[in-house]
Parts: C-alpha cells; structure tokens; sequence
C-alpha cells in the first residue's frame, strides 16, 4: 500500500535549500562571456537519465485480461503491476487488443509498455477513479478522482511502446463538466463551477489538504497521467487521446523524460504536458494538437503554490511539434512556486487555431518569479495572435498583493511567417517586465505590429517585423 504524506515536507525542504544556491549561480553565470546555453543547459542533460528495469515481462493477459475492449481489466493491471513490483521491477507488457480499465496507480520499478497494437481504454464511469487519491488540481492541493495513470511516491517508472491511450472523454463524459455548452453541458447538468471555486477558497484560507475532499458528488475532472513525487520518470512513444482534461502532468518529480509522445485531444483544459513544481525536466520530439496549451509549465497557483513554494527548474523543450492550442510552450498561470532555467530549442508550431507560440502567463495573485527563460531556433508558421505572449493583466490582473516577476528572457532564431501582433508583452505599472533579449528573429506578415507596455531593459539584435529592422521598444511598438 502506498504511504501518503501530504505536503511532501522533506523533499519540499530539501529542494528549498538548494533553490538560494541555485539562484546565486544563476546570477554569476550571466556575466559570464559564455551564455546559458553553454554554461546551464549541458549540466541540466547530463543529470537527466532514463529509468533502467530489469529484463523480466509480465504479460497482462496472463493475469486474467481480456482485450475485447469490454470486458473490465483494472484487476489484471493491478495485479500485473504488484507482481512487477515485488519481483523486484520489469515490464508490464499490453498485448495487441483493446483493454478497458479503471484507475491505474504504477509502482516502483515498473515499465508499463503498451505495445503497437495495444489500446488502453479508460472507463467512463467516474466511481472507476475511487477511491480519492492525493492530487493537485490547477496548481492546489486536494483529494480527487484518481488520475486514469497515477503514482505517488515511487522510484524508476515509465509508460512506453507505440500503442495508444484513449481516455474515452468527450461532450458526453468529462468534457461536459466544464459547464459550457460547446463542450455538451445543458441548462439543469451539474459543472465544476462551484467546486472549482470552493477549492481555490480552500487553497486560500489554508484548509487541512485532508480536508479538502472531492471526489464522487463533485465535478472536478481527474487528469490523464499524473506522477506525484516521483523520481526517474520515462513517458516514450506513447499516443494519447481524448483526455478528460491535462494530459501529462508530473507534479513534485525531479529526472522526468516525455520523449516521441503524441497527443490529439481537443477538449477544454486539454494542455498537453504540465510540469509542475519538478526539476530536471526533458521534453522532446512530441507532437501537440491540443484544446489548450501545448506544453504549461507550472509551480501551484495562488496561497498554495506559495504554501509549498517549489519552483519548475531545469527544465528543456526541443524537438517538438505544436499544432492546435492555446500556446505553443507556454510558462503559467498557475506559478506562484517560480519557474528558473526553461530552454526550448528546435520547435516547430504551426495552426491558425494555435493563439500564441511562446508564452507567458502570470498576474498580482499568482507572484511567481520567472527568470531565466531562453528560446532559439523556433520556426512558427502561422498563429492566431501573438509569436511571442507575456500577460500579467491575465485573469486577476493586478488585483492583488503579489509582484510578478519575469525577467532575463532571450530569444534567438526565430521567424514567424503569420501573425496579428509580433509581440504582446504587457507588464504592471509598478511590475515591469525586465530583461528582454531578442535576436536573428524575423516576424513577417504581422497585421498589427506589437503591444508593449511596462516593459524596460529590452534590446533587439538583428530583429525585422514585416522587413523594418527593430532596434528599440519605440520601433519595436
């Protein structure tokens, strides 16, 4: 059985401590005549390994699966993956088939290797996600519908092979709870509204997370994949498909790789890959269609993202392909933990339903502090507002008590084909955004130019909007 700790205090401790040493290196490093590419990222690659598991295979169909894609599995995956487990690690092997099944919590030293030809189908019965695990649900803590992939507190484990997740979500199941009508909610069907506002309440008011119990009765929607404190965590190969909302989302992990992942699902908050308050972090050569954003990189929203106060660092994006979503490789809004050293390189993203490539999301109720955010090599085809995105005034805006911070961006290489705006980059009066560093960035066809307010310290290198060279935020605008 596993043990749950909720609040995580000695790994939260632990990371607390090394994050003021970390912020003093960073600080010595950008004086450097070398930049973060040379100097940060090629320690971040050498600490991040794959998860290694012994040569034993244990196939699902020998504890008692039937891959009709109607008879009930979730004993079979249970079973299969304890014995892994107690045999000391290896691969639970999903045959060719279609297996249905409940919540799936992994263990330790357990590779679940869905094979070509395999599909996992998620039952669309929310009691087969109880009973309540520990989770977080947009950047607060709470008990919830389990994740339909879960794992707390667990060492070297990996979901791989060229088969295919399906959450089975849509306008009739999961979709709907959202509350609005575009995605099968009706007048008189229960939503998330109000329980999403009484945890936020909660989140505020320091509630005992014991206490904030959700689950069967209410309406918050559980996530795909959510690995919770865990170390050495490997998603390869995998496709996955219709989500009940975000798609993969490790919270808490240090060593993670989502590595050849292809996500398609278009409902609402169906972001891509969340990593949340982890460390050490490597996305690459995915491809996103998503109904939200592609890639979010978080750190807790609000009271409780500062009650736990763990950042996403190290964090690396290369190779990827974005295609529908709300943003291409976006950092927030749930950030109140602070976000240090992200570097996305070698992207593609393209769609007109895709609003912003790079973007950034924060606001006086959040008040992360977000530093040390470099791009290159970014090739956009078309998007639907902005290439590149910073928003304080997003949701709350500046009400409330909280700086937000984002400094020390740079980006290089990059050219856009298609866009309303170049640039939408709007700080706080009393919150500026500092330290914006572009260069050999070509923005073409851009209808409507840029929007830049409390903005300092940006500089522009090589930089052309619509064939203009821009050298100054007066130009720039």
């Amino acid at each position: 059985m596993q043990k749950l700790l909720i609040g995580g205090v000695g790994s939260i401790a632990a990371q607390r401590a090394l994050l003021a040493n970390e912020v003093l290196l960073v600080s010595l490093w950008s004086n450097q005549a070398d930049g973060p590419w040379e100097i940060i990222m090629p320690g971040i690659i050498a600490r991040i390994t794959p998860p290694k598991f012994p040569n034993r295979n244990f196939v699902l169909t020998k504890f008692g699966a039937t891959g009709d894609g109607k008879t009930d599995c979730t004993t079979a995956f249970r079973d299969a993956i304890t014995a892994c487990n107690k045999a000391g690690g290896g691969k639970v092997v999903v045959p060719a088939g279609e297996f249905l099944t409940g919540a799936i919590h992994l263990r330790s030293n357990v590779n679940l290797e869905v094979e070509t030809g395999a599909t996992v189908k998620f039952s669309r019965n929310a009691k087969d996600y109880l009973p309540v695990v520990f989770t977080r649900w947009e950047g607060t803590e709470l008990m919830n519908y389990s994740p339909f992939i879960y794992a707390l507190d667990q060492t070297n484990i990996a979901i791989t092979g060229a088969g295919t997740l399906d959450g089975q979500s849509g306008p009739d199941q999961w979709w709907n709870w959202i509350g609005r009508a575009n995605y099968g909610w009706k007048e008189g069907m229960p939503s998330q509204r109000d329980d999403r506002n009484a945890l936020m309440q909660m989140g505020e008011k320091g509630v005992p997370v014991k206490d904030r119990v959700f689950g069967e009765g209410h309406y918050l929607r559980p996530q795909f994949i959510q690995p919770y404190r865990c170390q050495n965590v490997l998603i390869e190969d995998v496709k996955i498909i219709n989500s009940p909302m975000w798609e993969i989302h490790p919270v808490l992990c240090r060593n993670v790789i989502v590595r050849n992942v292809n996500i398609r699902s278009h409902g609402p908050n169906n972001d891509g890959c969340d990593p949340e308050s982890c460390s050490d972090v490597l996305i690459e050569n995915c491809v996103f269609d998503t109904g939200d954003d592609c890639i979010a990189i978080k750190s807790g929203r609000n009271a409780d993202g500062r009650r736990l106060n763990v950042p996403t660092k190290n964090l690396i994006v290369r190779g990827c392909q974005m295609k529908d979503g709300h943003g291409g490789i976006t950092i927030g809004s749930e950030i109140s933990g602070g976000v240090f050293n992200v570097f996305g390189e070698n992207c593609r993203m393209d769609s007109p339903n895709l609003d912003h490539g790079l973007r950034v999301k924060n606001n006086a109720m959040r008040g992360g502090r977000l530093e040390n955010l470099h791009f290159r090599n970014i090739e956009i085809g078309q998007v639907a507002h902005a290439v590149i995105t910073i928003d304080f005034n997003y949701e709350e805006g500046a009400k409330g008590g909280f700086t937000p911070v984002v400094r020390n961006l740079t980006v290089d290489k990059l050219h856009s084909m298609k866009s309303k705006y170049a640039l939408d980059v709007q700080g706080l009066p009393n919150a500026p955004i500092t330290d914006v560093r572009l260069s050999n960035c070509t923005f073409e066809n851009v209808t409507d130019g840029s929007i830049l307010k409390n903005v300092r310290n940006a500089t522009f290198d090589n930089v052309k909007v619509n064939g203009k060279e821009v050298t100054n935020l007066a130009a720039a605008a």
